[in-house]
């Protein structure tokens, strides 16, 4: 018997089966983290584009519980500053999956299956992610790494836009906008990114909810920015975002009744539908 949508938003809430690893991408080249599964070959991985000024450290608990399902969940600490290049970021979040696809992780020998890739991000981190996958679809064939699924929380234009890379993005994308947000409203940065998405695509709405909900720990740029974590947003994100790779990178419908379901403080504001 299929499980409801609030069943998979408990199970997705709660860690996976797999115990995680964390480990440095600076030993690789580029600073940065990466959560992995202590065991695995062939497995599904993405990067993780950080905030305005948020160190990749504050996204922790999210990137680990994607891992603990068996995603490998990599997040470079590169553009940190206060005047970034949302371009350089998103050729870190591709030089990211390639790194991780072609190297082993772990004691064990884990490996990434390079046709099981995405991207996710939040702030201009979400939006680094559209122009990254943009930059994926350009490349074609040339070795570059493939993107299958983009999720964003909070996603936040860039420059160059990305509701104007989003034109061309075909993969399915996920977008969880924040009611209310008062650094990257809605209607002028998610919404927008989804509304023009060239592939399926699914808005959702978070409530009760603030730009820096999902991130974790105390950070000095709380002084700058709306809001602060929030445990209700990080779980729904988590819940989400689990569902959703899950989902796209290894073929699995189980949770698919959750994807297509509103849950409450995440409603669905645009279904799944490409854009005319």
């Amino acid at each position: 018997m299929a499980s409801k949508p609030k069943q998979l938003l408990t199970e997705l809430s709660h860690p996976g089966p797999h115990e995680v690893l964390r480990g440095n991408l600076a030993l690789v080249g580029l600073p940065g983290v990466v959560f992995t599964p202590r065991r695995g070959l062939g497995l599904p991985a993405l990067a993780f584009g950080h905030g305005w000024l948020q160190p990749p450290t504050r996204y922790r608990r999210l990137l680990h519980h994607l891992a603990s399902w068996g995603v490998v969940a990599a997040a470079p600490a590169t553009q940190t500053g206060p005047l970034p290049s949302h371009r350089l970021l998103a050729g870190d979040l591709l030089t990211t999956l390639d790194v991780i696809t072609t190297i082993r992780l772990g004691p064990d020998g884990i490996s990434v299956d390079p046709d099981k890739l995405g991207l996710a991000g939040h702030s201009t981190g979400g939006g680094a992610a559209v122009l990254a996958a943009a930059q994926s679809a350009a490349a074609g064939d040339d070795g570059k790494p493939h993107v299958r699924a983009v999720a964003t929380v909070a996603a936040a234009q860039t420059f160059p836009p990305a509701s104007e890379s989003a034109k061309v993005v075909t993969v399915p994308g996920l977008h969880l906008a924040v009611e209310g947000d008062l650094v990257a409203p809605a209607i002028g940065h998610a919404e927008v990114i989804a509304r023009n998405w060239a592939g399926p695509v699914q808005l959702r709405a978070l409530g009760k909810s603030s730009h820096l909900a999902v991130t974790e720990g105390r950070h000095w740029s709380q002084l700058l920015l709306q809001g602060k974590p929030q445990r209700g947003t990080q779980q729904l994100t988590r819940a989400l975002f689990t569902a959703f790779f899950l989902t796209h990178l290894t073929g699995t419908d189980k949770y698919l009744p959750l994807l297509d379901a509103d849950v409450k403080r995440a409603a669905i504001e645009l279904p799944e539908e490409p854009a005319a």
